[in-house]
């Protein structure tokens, strides 16, 4: 897993989730793992995970990255399993690894977004309490590239 490296590919994409790609290039350059998932992929790859019995070495995978970036956060809703899949995820980095979360959705209405109080308060609490955040404004741009997704594989 620690050789897990996504520098190359690129799509369209709002000028929002610049940051993503940039950082994840730069990870790369400075020989750091670093993998990006839009958030629901993630999510439905921790479901399947799931069901597959694969579910703790994903999550093992997901700590060891130097840099995992969640793009699209808080775009779709939340389902309580989700939510504790993204706790674990979450919890499991926690003051060990870089997690870089790219949102077009206000942090001030995230918490809002999560089906249950606790498990919203633990997610939060990890992202937001040692966070740096960079608020973006500015015109959409569909011509700024993004980098590809890790494959699934590549993560087990």
């Amino acid at each position: 897993m620690s050789g897990v490296r996504s520098c190359s590919g690129s799509r369209p994409r709002a000028s929002i989730t610049f940051t993503s790609p940039q950082a994840q290039l730069s990870a790369c350059r400075n020989d750091y793992s670093v993998c990006y998932f839009r958030t629901s992929r993630l999510l439905y790859q921790l479901t399947l995970s799931h069901q597959g019995g694969s579910y703790p070495a994903l999550l093992a995978s997901l700590a060891k990255l130097d840099l995992l970036i969640l793009d699209d956060w808080m775009r779709d809703p939340i389902t309580y399993p989700n939510a504790q899949d993204l706790l674990e995820v979450l919890d499991d980095r926690y003051n060990r690894s870089s997690t870089l979360v790219a949102s077009q959705v206000p942090v001030a209405d995230w918490f809002a977004r999560f089906p249950d109080p606790t498990v919203d308060d633990g997610i939060l609490d990890r992202l937001i309490h040692n966070a740096y955040q960079l608020n973006l404004t500015g015109i959409l741009n569909e011509n700024l590239g993004r980098p590809t997704s890790c494959r699934p594989l590549d993560l087990l």
